[in-house]
């Protein structure tokens, strides 16, 4: 099974997309920008030679696809586009694993018995904009893929020049009234895999190389106001304040206890602003957003109940009002049970040892699932466990092992799509 894989080549080519495509401050790969578009040249001079037919949808996403003797398609996911200032590894790692796996497969049913190319169709995907950098707006390809992009709301979204999306997108061939069109290509499909680094740090503090994906925290995200009373901050008794800022800050412990009530979940406070603002004045009205994230749809929606019920707490001791405005919210992403057993046992012919994980960020993977496509997914260990910074890194040895380990289980899925169909 593993002729003619190189998993060094591998790390060769992602360290030549990092000097073409970054800088001192990390990667540059900003979806739909020149960067970018240099980054999906390199993409494609890297398989010349090889038999696929390659085309970009009507959302942007780039199809590199190895005919099989059935039509029925293993996917293999990954992004090329990064965050500004952003890791040699984060969304890459994949693209250019699946490309070394597309020449394993490749050779080895190219003549013979097998002249007619694999059992079944293999097509490596570089989903669009799956970070929202410029926009915002995250999983843009794969939403747009999947049916699920609201055309609303990213129709009006806009980047820090006030340029819209739509008019980003007619300047790279894309017409945005026709994105969902890319929908098609989920036709066949039979199977999704995506390769990621993990991006935090459970494998590393378990001193791991390789884990396998339960599926994607679901998230509810909201704008949580507190509305208090201006008045002179020298002249205000502290027993007469109606202090926005007083309930505000009281929520910023509860959310970690209530986090750590969860299990696996996760609670962030992102931000805060306040009016007027003013170092003379109580606080009239502060703004916090709340970010929170876990893989039991129950349990989340338990999160979220509880901090909304500690914010009406605090308002009433504080004798100020809250309001609460959702932001945004997906539901928890499990992925296949079979398949997470095959990314399982192909961690353990690889190193021995394997741990089962949830994702805390989002993938285009999830919106595969979304989709209703049987759908596996292998984190490699993180370095520090940081990710969207110039810092992020992944031990070499580390990632030898991860394209090992993936194409076992692009082979193991290959026969998996055999055997259901």
């Amino acid at each position: 099974m593993s002729i003619a894989l190189n998993p060094k080549r591998t790390i060769t080519e992602l360290k030549e997309l990092r000097a073409l495509t970054g800088d001192e401050n990390g990667a540059q790969r900003v979806a739909f920008t020149l960067t970018w578009l240099k980054a999906r040249e390199f993409l494609r001079s890297k398989v010349a030679g090889l038999p696929l037919e390659i085309h970009d949808d009507a959302a942007g996403n780039t199809w590199l696809t190895l005919r099989g003797e059935s039509e029925k398609c293993l996917l293999i996911g990954g992004h090329i586009d990064s965050v500004p200032n952003g890791g040699w590894l984060d969304g890459c790692l994949n693209v250019m694993a699946g490309v070394e796996l597309l020449r394993r497969i490749h050779a080895q049913y190219n003549g013979g018995r097998h002249a007619s190319g694999p059992p079944v169709t293999v097509r490596l995907v570089d989903w669009a904009d799956e970070e929202g950098a410029r926009f915002g707006k995250s999983l843009f390809g794969s939403s747009a893929c999947s049916g699920n992009l609201d055309m609303n709301e990213a129709r009006g979204l806009k980047d820090k020049d006030g340029i819209r999306l739509p008019d980003a997108l007619k300047e790279v061939g894309i017409d945005f009234e026709r994105v969902k069109d890319s929908g098609k290509e989920l036709k066949n499909a039979a199977a999704y895999l995506e390769l990621h680094i993990e991006q935090g740090p459970v494998l590393l503090d378990l001193d791991l190389p390789l884990g396998a994906v339960l599926g994607t925290f679901g998230v509810e995200r909201h704008a949580i106001t507190f509305h208090g009373q201006a008045a002179h901050s020298g002249s205000t008794p502290m027993n007469r304040r109606k202090d926005a800022f007083l309930a505000a800050a009281k929520m910023s412990p509860e959310i970690y206890r209530i986090a750590g009530r969860s299990g696996n979940g996760v609670c962030t406070i992102g931000s805060c602003t306040t009016k007027p603002g003013i170092v003379t004045s109580v606080v009239e009205e502060c703004r916090i957003t709340l970010d929170q994230r876990h893989l039991d749809g129950p349990v989340l929606a338990r999160l979220f109940q509880e901090a909304k019920a500690a914010s009406e707490q605090f308002a009433k001791e504080g004798n100020v009002k809250v309001s609460w405005e959702r932001l945004w919210q997906i539901d928890p992403r499990p992925f296949n049970d079979e398949l997470i057993a095959l990314c399982d046992e192909a961690i353990r012919e690889t190193c021995g040892q394997s741990h089962r994980l949830p994702s805390g960020p989002l993938h285009d993977a999830a919106e595969v699932a979304r989709a209703g496509v049987p759908t596996g997914m292998m984190f490699v260990q993180s370095l520090h466990g940081i990710s969207h910074n110039k810092i992020e890194d992944t031990k070499e040895e580390h990632l030898e092992l991860c394209v090992t380990a993936f194409d076992k289980l692009a082979q193991k899925a290959m026969g998996w799509i055999q055997n259901k169909s």
